[in-house]
């Protein structure tokens, strides 16, 4: 894994511990969150809201049981990785917490991964079994897994898939022959858990590992303090349960209080989700700023009913003031924004109901603590601009296989290295000024493009942009905005001068976008926001 064990890189009893009452056992294991439903009388209740059927928490726990009993009839050991390449339906958290249960360790891989990607991540881990959506089985052909560790496919859904050279169980009629009633591994609070693997946006995606008690911390610091979530909520989540926002939102938070969750398998376009709004009315949506604004451009827009929603929360990407306002204008909703990462599990900075300002990612989380420091390690005061440190008890210890990387990133005394920039202001609000190596200079002058790309956003024609500095002929930076109008506003000279004249008057002359080009939409990645990278291969070409 690296020149260190996991044990030997996690920090124990981090400050945010007291601060939000958190405590469990040193012999934990993390199946707990769902199963402990069951002891406090919730077998009956629905856990999960699903197009194909719904499912009680009796009926999940007694799957999960199944599925755990299964893995272990392999043969695999404690701490084996599972690779789950699964859609958004209630078998995903049944696979998740019985491989927990039974000691293994879940992988939680993004369904738009390419071929290669896959085989790499097969190697990297040394995964032993990959469990699979039916729709997705071309991708786990011979030369997939051909080379690494993997012994055993598993389909699930659908017709069972065949995979040439290798045997495949068909999940949902394989884990049926098991009992469904399974004692927990008497796993160690910080012994890994699962994984969820990075972008990757520079080089190869990182294995972040998570131990036993991240998804217990998340739970009791922001699912309590931000969504005061109880069992009588209802959550539905765009992103999907692959994303570590998707996963606090979709399990980990409904599971910890008995609440409900909807897990859908369609595509995230405007009228199925608004649809799946008004069928199931959850109480909790969980959206980002892409999200909303294509909600927002819909023609279903004006007719959708979101009188069930209490609180829309918004992270993953900066939200612009004028699509906040727009959202509140038409549904009456606030748009709760806040910052998290794979690394910390969740999120650890978020604006609240009761307080909040439009613009910035929100104050710490309870249960996490946060420094800025600048480029020489020294600390900045509020008011100042400087790059974020975090700390809290639900941290990934290590990337795996990664030392360099850990090294880097994961500091001492459990301070993790976020690489963002950030001005706080004396209220304690932090406002996301961009990643600290976007900085360029234009004209002999520093520029963050994320400034930039919000006072776009907030211009009146602007449906959508994007703002990052490219390379000229002659090697020099300079600014370029991807800009999608809104609706019956043609691309034009004068348009593209009215923009420029725009951005020098809200922010200084020097900061304005050189180069804009105009798209009828903006590549998106799996996880619903711009695909960065494909916008600066594009002007690359």
């Amino acid at each position: 894994m690296s020149d260190q064990k996991i044990e030997d890189l996690v920090f124990r009893h981090a400050p945010g511990v007291e601060e939000i009452g958190f405590s469990l056992p040193e012999f934990y294991n993390a199946s707990e969150l769902l199963y402990r439903n069951l002891e406090e009388g919730r077998g009956n209740k629905i856990a999960v809201y699903a197009d194909a059927g719904n499912s009680t928490y009796a009926e999940l726990c007694a799957r999960a049981s199944q599925t755990g009993n299964a893995l272990a009839s392999l043969g695999l050991e404690r701490g084996d990785r599972i690779l789950c390449f699964l859609e958004d339906t209630a078998a995903y958290p049944s696979i998740i917490m019985g491989a927990i249960r039974a000691g293994f360790v879940p992988m939680l891989i993004n369904t738009l991964s390419p071929k290669d990607l896959v085989q790499f991540f097969l190697e990297d881990s040394g995964a032993k079994v990959a469990i699979f959506d039916a729709r997705h089985a071309a991708i786990f052909d011979n030369d997939t897994w051909q080379g690494a560790s993997v012994k055993h496919l598993v389909s699930v859904g659908g017709e069972a898939a065949a995979v040439a050279g290798n045997e495949t169980y068909h999940w949902d009629t394989w884990v049926a022959g098991f009992s469904g009633e399974l004692s927990a591994a008497d796993t160690s609070r910080d012994d890994m858990c699962f994984w969820m693997y990075s972008s990757g946006s520079t080089g190869r995606p990182k294995g972040i590992v998570h131990l036993q008690h991240d998804m217990e911390y998340a739970a009791a610091s922001y699912g309590k303090h931000i969504l005061n979530m109880t069992e009588q909520d209802i959550c539905y989540s765009v992103p999907k349960i692959f994303f570590a926002y998707g996963l606090g939102n979709s399990v980990i938070f409904p599971f910890s209080v008995g609440a409900s969750v909807v897990l859908s398998g369609q595509r995230p376009v405007a009228e199925a989700v608004f649809g799946t709004i008004e069928k199931y009315r959850p109480t909790l949506f969980f959206g980002l700023p892409t999200l909303y604004n294509s909600l927002l451009q819909d023609q279903c827009a004006e007719s959708a009913d979101l009188s069930s929603v209490r609180m829309c929360l918004s992270a993953a990407e900066a939200l612009s003031s004028e699509l906040a306002e727009e959202w509140k204008s038409r549904y009456g909703l606030d748009l709760i924004e806040g910052l998290g990462s794979t690394e910390m599990t969740h999120i650890y900075l978020s604006n609240t109901a009761e307080q909040f300002k439009i613009g910035s990612s929100g104050k710490r989380v309870p249960g996490y603590e946060t420094r800025m420091t600048d480029t020489e390690g020294n600390e900045v005061a509020p008011g100042g601009d400087g790059v974020l440190w975090v700390r809290g008890d639900s941290s990934a210890p290590c990337y795996w296989n990664r030392p360099e990387k850990t090294r880097e990133t994961m500091r001492e005394d459990g301070w993790l290295w976020t690489g963002d920039r950030f001005y706080q202001d004396d209220d304690g609000f932090y406002y996301f000024r961009g990643r600290a190596d976007d900085l360029i200079k234009v004209s002999g002058q520093w520029v963050y493009p994320l400034e930039i790309e919000l006072c776009l956003a907030d211009h009146e024609k602007v449906c959508e942009c994007a703002v990052m500095g490219v390379q000229m002929e002659d090697r020099r930076m300079t600014l370029k905005a991807f800009i999608v109008l809104q609706e019956s506003i043609e691309p034009s000279e004068e348009l593209t001068k009215e923009f420029q004249a725009y951005v020098k008057q809200q922010l200084l002359p020097y900061k304005y976008p050189r180069v804009i080009e105009y798209f009828d939409e903006l590549p998106k990645t799996g996880t619903g926001k711009i695909d960065r990278q494909a916008l600066k291969n594009a002007s690359n070409n």
